[in-house]
Formats: C-alpha cells, structure tokens, sequence
C-alpha cells in the first residue's frame, strides 16, 4: 500500500508521524505539521488507505492492516523509532501499532480516543453506517456528525475550522470509510495493552468531546504510568483545529520534556 502523505521539516528533524481520525485526510493535522516543522521537527502525515488521495479496494479495514501501513511507509522514510500521535480512530490505530510494533516508538500522543470495545449496539451501528454510506455517500452523514465532532463554541467563533471539517467530512471516500467502519467494529480491547506501554505519552482531550469523554481520556492516562494529561477547555472532539494554539503548546512542552527534541 503506497500512502499519500505530505513530509514537513527538516529532513534531519526528531521525526513525528500523526494519525488522522475518520471522516477525515492529512489535513487535519495540518496546524501541528506546519507548527512543529518550523520549530525543527520532521512531521509525517499521511492519508490512510481509503482516505484522502490513499485508494483501496477493501471492503473491509482492521486496525492492524492500517498500523502495518504506517510501518511500511515509516521504513519507506528510512524512521526506526519515531514519535508517534493519533486523533480518535487514529489514536485506536496507534495503540494497536504500538501494541504489535513496541520498539518503534519513542513517544506517544494519543488525543480524543477511547482505549475499549464498543457495546453490541455500537458495533452493529457502525457496520449499518457503513452499509448506508455506501449507499448514500457522505454527504448527509458528514452533517448529521458535524455538530458531535466539535463544540457549540466553535460552530460559533470558528467558522474557519467548521467549513474545513465539513470539507473533509463530505470528501472522504465513502468507499474507505465504509471499509474503516467495518474494520473498527472488530477491533480489539486495548485497554489491558495499556499498562505495557513505557514510552512518555501525552493524553489530550477536548473539554465538550461528545465521542470521547474526558473520562476516556482519564482511564487512559491511569493505565499508562508514565503519561500527562491535558484536557483543551471549550474543544470538542477536534482540539487540534478548534483550539490550535493551545493544542500546539501543550504537544510542543510535551515533547520537549520526553527529551524528543528537534
């Protein structure tokens, strides 16, 4: 699987590979790619197969399919060990990557995630999702869940961050998203794998998550020892777009303290 992905930085800089969410491509990363490029870090984000301009022919997507992507681009780049970050169904991708692949990573953030299964309910909803958007694509869909994904306060103030978020929402290939979908179903608990990670980490979550609660984001930081937790007051589920600065701050304090400096 060949990835689209944008590389920002210095060759040379501490590398940083960042994980979108679903619906969603590489630009929602963009504030921290063009932020820590410029303070020296090398920044990684690709598109995930079936998002973005990365294809796919799969009907179906396990998390584990899309961490051994990650690791083929990141040998691809020539990265033994790199940070390693991850929003929402990105952030589930990154526990499994770093449940399967240990030794690759030097530092982890883990932002508006949620570490356990899913009740039966919301296993069968998001396999009926994924039938529906098939079907329909993703227009409706992208405005049904626009209003979950970030905060009454952004909606208000941002109009910015909404009609980009909206944009990538209503572009995603319903195809891929369908395939994520099922693949997310049927993904493992990771919450048990949580204790064996040694790396420093970094739990962010936005004050008003509707997906991912604060307490998610507690029992996370709980189960990793050596993790900080910061928690962006007034963000929904997209703390990195909706309040940049403050997301930018805490991840750049964070790595400088893991001694991941440029």
């Amino acid at each position: 699987m060949n990835l689209a992905y944008d590389d920002l930085g210095p060759q040379a800089g501490r590398p940083v590979l960042l994980v979108h969410g679903h619906p969603f491509d590489r630009s929602m990363w963009r504030p921290q790619a063009e932020h820590l490029g410029k303070s020296g870090y090398r920044v990684i984000t690709p598109d995930l197969r079936g998002y973005g301009e990365s294809g796919s022919q799969d009907t179906k997507t396990r998390l584990d399919v899309f961490a051994r992507d990650l690791i083929d681009l990141a040998d691809h780049l020539g990265l033994d060990r790199f940070v390693l970050g991850g929003l929402s169904m990105g952030g589930q991708i990154v526990m499994q990557l770093v449940r399967d692949h240990p030794g690759r990573v030097e530092a982890l953030l883990l932002a508006d995630t949620f570490a356990g299964l899913d009740t039966p309910q919301a296993k069968q909803a998001r396999y009926d999702t994924a039938d529906r958007i098939i079907e329909e694509g993703m227009e409706r869909y992208a405005e049904e869940l626009l209003p979950k994904m970030i905060s009454k306060q952004t909606r208000a103030t941002r109009p910015d961050v909404e009609a980009h978020v909206r944009r990538m929402m209503r572009n995603a290939p319903n195809t891929g998203a369908a395939a994520a979908l099922r693949g997310r179903a049927e993904r493992p608990d990771y919450t048990p794998t949580l204790s064996r990670i040694t790396v420093p980490t970094l739990v962010v979550v936005g004050s008003e998550d509707e997906f991912t609660p604060v307490g998610d984001a507690e029992l996370i930081h709980r189960e990793i020892r050596n993790s900080a937790l910061v928690v962006i007051e007034g963000a929904g589920h997209l703390p990195n777009l909706e309040r940049e600065a403050e997301f930018d701050e805490a991840l750049g304090t964070f790595l400088n303290d893991s001694g991941a400096t440029p």
